[in-house]
């Protein structure tokens, strides 16, 4: 046998060995494909069902209920909220509580029987996610028959549907908001995520050790630098979201800029957080991939959020990106105040609070 094959065996058995040994990296090959297959396998879904609908019923009648009822069959809408006009439809989707709004007028019924083409109910309905807007519209072609027990589909049209937000469909009004809090992630996140691990490696850890700097001053110092970086991030993607994109900002800059700065410290402090737990950069770069692909598709950016199972919601409600994601779209394409979003942003910095916290207390073991 040759020796230079003999050397290649010996050097890849020992690779081998030290893979095994190694339990983060062995963790990080059998745990990751395996769970990714078994999260995204079950939680992908672009079958939009059971959306969050209220309804305002000014018919109030055995005919309103059935209609309702057969609406609720079709599985597209679930109607858990109630109204009492369309403009309190409009509050509730503008506010986030529901993404869709059934109107029915006093006069539905004789609109029915007189059979003169008119609409028998309104529609209204978030057209800011297209996704889910197609859905939706699906029922424009949505026939009642009256007594009967299953809805059927035909061509005649009795609901009328009205696009709010977003009449024109276009995609780039939910995709580039949604942009905004992905590469917020991807860029914060990552980078941070090697800070403490770069100057370790490089050497310069004993260096800080000998300083008078506290374990909460040096996290902080080090992620200051990056939501500066995060702010200009912001200021280029909505500049260029206008400018070739025209998405109209409808809310507030100060209320954009005050959550995004809030998002950005989030990100900063699990950063910080991974880099304390990772080894060396490669570590620290594979737990980051860990949980971007998690963040990109379950906290509704690339698939409707109430298409998930309950359990992949639940989960998605632990990343900051889904929270972020409610709150940029709900301002710029709503026009949504600091107030209406006030419980995603509670949660952003509860959880930027307890990271950086967590990260400090890491960082003080590993000088132990």
């Amino acid at each position: 046998m040759p020796a230079a094959f003999v050397r290649i065996i010996a050097i890849s058995r020992k690779e081998f060995l030290h893979l095994v040994h190694d339990r983060l990296t062995f963790g990080m090959v059998v745990m990751i494909p395996l769970f990714q297959l078994v999260l995204f396998g079950y939680t992908i879904n672009t079958d939009v069902r059971h959306i969050p609908a209220a309804v305002a019923d000014n018919l109030n009648s055995g005919f309103s209920r059935q209609l309702i009822l057969d609406l609720e069959a079709t599985q597209i809408l679930d109607f858990n909220q109630m109204a009492t006009s369309p403009q309190q439809l409009e509050s509730l989707i503008q506010d986030g509580v529901v993404s869709a709004g059934l109107y029915i007028p006093h006069d539905g019924e004789q609109r029915y029987y007189e059979g003169e083409g008119r609409p028998l109910v309104q529609l209204l309905v978030d057209g800011s996610d297209t996704t889910l807007a197609a859905a939706v519209r699906q029922l424009s072609n949505f026939s009642f028959q009256p007594g009967s027990t299953v809805a059927n589909q035909s061509q005649s049209q009795q609901i009328a549907v009205r696009l709010l937000y977003n009449p024109e469909r276009r995609a780039a009004l939910f995709t580039v908001p949604g942009l905004l809090g992905v590469i917020l992630t991807m860029t914060m996140v990552m980078f941070t995520s090697i800070a403490i691990v770069r100057e370790r490696e490089r050497g310069n850890m004993e260096l800080l050790i000998t300083t008078p700097v506290r374990n909460l001053e040096l996290m902080l110092g080090k992620i200051i630098p990056y939501i500066g970086i995060g702010l200009i991030q912001v200021s280029v993607i909505l500049f260029l979201g206008v400018l070739l994109f025209n998405i109209p900002v409808a809310g507030k800059l100060l209320a954009i800029y005050t959550v995004c700065l809030i998002f950005i410290v989030a990100n900063l402090t699990l950063g910080l957080t991974i880099s304390t737990l990772a080894r060396n950069q490669l570590a620290a770069m594979q737990m980051f991939i860990f949980i971007f692909l998690p963040s990109m598709l379950l906290s509704g950016f690339m698939f409707p959020f109430v298409a998930m199972p309950k359990i992949a919601q639940l989960l998605a409600e632990i990343l900051p990106l889904t929270h972020f994601l409610r709150i940029i779209r709900g301002i710029v394409l709503r026009g949504e105040t600091l107030n209406g979003v006030a419980i995603d942003i509670l949660y952003l910095i509860g959880f930027a609070m307890f990271f950086l916290l967590v990260s400090a207390v890491r960082f003080s073991k590993r000088l132990d």
